[in-house]
């Protein structure tokens, strides 16, 4: 199994800042890709930022410019940077990954952290 733990969330006013981590534990044998995702009220489930093994990413053209995904994989932990806070960034920031526990790859998801943008 594999645990997900996300930190950093918080309330911040628009144009400011906030970085969340996200730190995985458990039993890794490798892990590919990890994520962010977010959720605003009565939204779907949306990408944020994706980071491979290889250290490329990918975002979407709604944090493009402000987010920055990145890893340390060594610790089995991902960060993101967020910069230029707006408040349609409001949401519930989720970290995602695949895993390798030893017998099978599985998806694994954290409990959430808050980010609020509100002046």
């Amino acid at each position: 199994q594999v645990q997900l733990v996300e930190s950093g969330g918080g309330l911040v006013q628009p144009g400011g800042s906030l970085r969340l981590s996200c730190a995985a534990s458990g039993t890794i044998r490798s892990i590919t890709r990890m994520g962010w995702y977010r959720q605003a009220p009565e939204k779907q489930r949306e990408l944020v930022a994706v980071i491979y093994s290889s250290g490329s990413t990918n975002y979407p053209n709604s944090v493009k410019g402000r987010f920055t995904i990145s890893r340390d994989n060594a610790k089995n932990t991902m960060y993101l940077q967020m910069n230029s806070l707006k408040p349609e960034d409001t949401a519930v920031y989720y970290c995602n990954t695949e895993a390798y526990d030893g017998s099978r790859w599985s998806d694994y998801w954290g409990q959430g952290t808050q980010v609020t943008v509100s002046s």
